[in-house]
Order: structure tokens, then C-alpha cells, then sequence
């Protein structure tokens, strides 16, 4: 689709759309004409940043992300990034409003995001939504991922890397699920966690237009 030749296809992206360009209200006349290096996929190549939000609102599932934020977690980025993949109404950060943007891949122009001062806030907003609230974490009274039914409507709330939910959080949620383990580290990484959730969401909790 490239209409420079010196646009190097090992770069992520496309080049200049070559003319005409499509008549289409989506599409962004700056990127038809510069070239698209986003981190979207080939559907949303020269779409202007709102359409994909819109389109991105129309498919969006019933399921949020929360996650606390009192150390500056540094998974926070690559926990955007996969709610973005996954579809996820929306991405919670309780405690610390700032965060290390990095892992979202630019995810967050796309991605909904709310900022909670703490615990009590966000339940009361999920209470307002009537959103259960499942926590993820390897503890005593947790119920292993398998065996858990997660809600179809849920605010999925992760901890802190290293000391996961803080008691406070841990005592709010209606459940704990956590993830089976069998090496001889104490807990998984954060956001890996995080991804496992949103995949087993996925699968409890198929869309008819998801892939096979």
C-alpha cells in the first residue's frame, strides 16, 4: 500500500496511502499521506484516533481491570496494553494517579482509563455500576483459576508486584482466584497474571465474533 519508495517494510507500519485516497470519514488525511507507524492493527491502518475509540466502544466487553498503584508499578503499561487486546471496558488505577507508560505501547490513546484514590472509592463506583469485584492473587482463601466461575459483568483487581492485593482490597472482593503455579518462585509477574485473568475472562465469557 506504500506509495514511497523509500519506505522500509521491516519498519511496523505503512507508508503513504498511494492516491486516490478512499472517500471514507474514518480515515486520517495526515496519515494517508505520511504513512501510519501506529501500534494498530491492519483494520485501523489511517483511521483517525476517535474513530478507532468509537469502533473500539461498539465491541468492548463487560469486564474492567483495576489495579493498585502505590509504588508506581511498573506492569501498569503492559496491563493497559493487554485490556487493550482483550477488549476491556475500561482500566482502573487505584492509589498513585502517575504511572510508567511505557509497557501500554501507546495502547492508552485507546484504552479507557480511570484513576481511583483508593479501595473505597473504586467499590463504591463498582457498587454504582453493579460490577462484582474478583481479585487476583495467590493467597489462602483464593479459588484456583480452573475452578472459578468469573462474572461476566467484574472489575478484575490485581495488586502491587511482590505483596499482590493489599489487605484492604483482598477483604472487599466478593472473590480471590488465583493462578496455579508449580516452580519454586513465590508469584508470577504482575501483568502476566493480569493476562492470564482477561484470557480465562475471555474464555468463560465467549463473543460470537471472536476467532475459533
Amino acid at each position: 500500500m506504500s506509495g514511497d519508495d523509500d519506505f522500509d517494510p521491516r519498519i511496523v507500519g505503512v507508508g503513504p496511502h498511494p492516491p486516490p485516497w478512499p472517500d471514507d470519514p474514518r480515515l486520517d488525511p495526515r496519515l494517508l499521506a505520511e504513512g501510519d507507524r501506529r501500534n494498530v492493527i491492519d483494520r485501523y491502518r489511517y483511521w483517525r484516533e476517535e474513530a478507532i475509540i468509537a469502533e473500539l466502544d461498539r465491541r468492548r466487553r463487560p469486564f474492567h481491570v483495576a489495579v493498585e498503584n502505590w509504588t508506581r508499578d511498573a506492569n501498569i503499561g503492559a496491563i493497559v496494553r493487554t485490556a487493550n487486546a482483550m477488549g476491556a471496558a475500561a482500566v482502573h488505577i487505584v492509589g498513585r494517579r502517575r504511572w510508567n507508560r511505557r509497557g501500554a505501547m501507546m495502547t492508552e490513546r485507546y484504552q479507557h482509563l480511570h484513576h481511583h484514590e483508593d479501595i473505597a472509592q473504586l467499590l463504591g463506583w463498582a457498587l454504582a455500576a453493579e460490577l462484582a469485584v474478583v481479585g487476583v492473587d495467590n493467597v489462602e482463601e483464593s479459588v484456583l483459576l480452573p475452578q472459578a466461575a468469573i462474572p461476566k459483568r467484574c472489575v478484575l483487581l490485581l495488586g502491587q508486584e511482590g505483596p499482590g492485593l493489599s489487605t484492604t482490597a483482598r477483604a472487599a472482593c466478593t472473590a480471590v482466584i488465583a493462578i496455579a503455579q508449580r516452580g519454586s518462585t513465590r508469584s508470577i509477574n504482575a501483568s502476566a497474571a493480569a493476562a492470564i485473568a482477561m484470557y480465562e475472562w475471555t474464555r468463560q465469557h465467549p463473543d460470537a465474533d471472536d476467532p475459533a
